[in-house]
């Protein structure tokens, strides 16, 4: 006789709070220094008060949230020195993902990678910093999914989760009025082949403006 094993209502329902709040941490849709309470992420998506600690607990393991010695969940407000270091991890994880994904960046790839391009242009002329934030993010990754490097590329997301609420204040800082010129780059270099020159394209896009957060 098979038993099927049904599902925990509770792990379904943290599992649903995580991905959701995970994302607006990314997407920097909160912004740096936000406290959060168990009780209002219960109320904002519906659930008691045990999925909601549950999806707390992983995001705060991930780095996405801050929990202070007296218990005060936030999102994290980077110092410089933690800018430094994330933005040096850019650096070094983002140009080995494009290069391995350059041997299977076939046109399809190119295509797609335009189209999700212009999508960065709309969030620009919208002035949509959340917005461009999640298209940019989607501009990259589906870029390093062809890498087929998923270690490297889940220790990439758990930088981006981090600096989210951040690049939300670099959104501002820049005042953008157009897409970012190193996408162009990028997809120039990967048209060609050119590998050192996409290395330095993408190098140069994920870190250009970290440094002007710093005070």
């Amino acid at each position: 006789m098979v038993t099927i094993k049904q599902s925990d209502p509770t792990t379904a329902a943290h599992e649903r709070v995580y991905r959701a709040l995970r994302m607006q941490i990314m997407h920097g849709e909160i912004a740096p220094g936000s406290a959060l309470t168990l009780r209002g992420i219960g109320q904002d998506f519906g659930v008691s008060m045990t999925p909601a600690r549950e999806a707390v607990r992983r995001l705060v393991a991930e780095g996405a949230l801050f929990l202070s010695a007296s218990g005060r969940v936030s999102t994290p407000a980077l110092s410089n020195e933690r800018i430094e270091e994330l933005a040096t991890l850019r650096a070094m994880l983002e140009p080995e993902l494009a290069s391995r994904a350059l041997p299977r960046a076939h046109f399809a790839l190119i295509e797609r990678l335009e189209t999700i391009n212009q999508g960065v242009s709309q969030m620009v002329a919208r002035q949509n910093a959340s917005g461009y934030i999640r298209m940019n993010l989607e501009f990259h990754r589906t870029l390093y999914l062809r890498a087929q490097a998923p270690a490297m590329l889940a220790m990439t997301e758990t930088v981006w989760l981090q600096m989210g609420p951040t690049m939300q204040s670099l959104y501002g800082r820049l005042n953008r009025k157009e897409p970012p010129y190193h996408h162009r780059l990028i997809l120039s270099a990967l048209k060609v082949g050119d590998e050192p020159g996409l290395r330095l394209a993408v190098r140069t896009d994920v870190t250009q403006g970290l440094r002007m957060l710093k005070n």
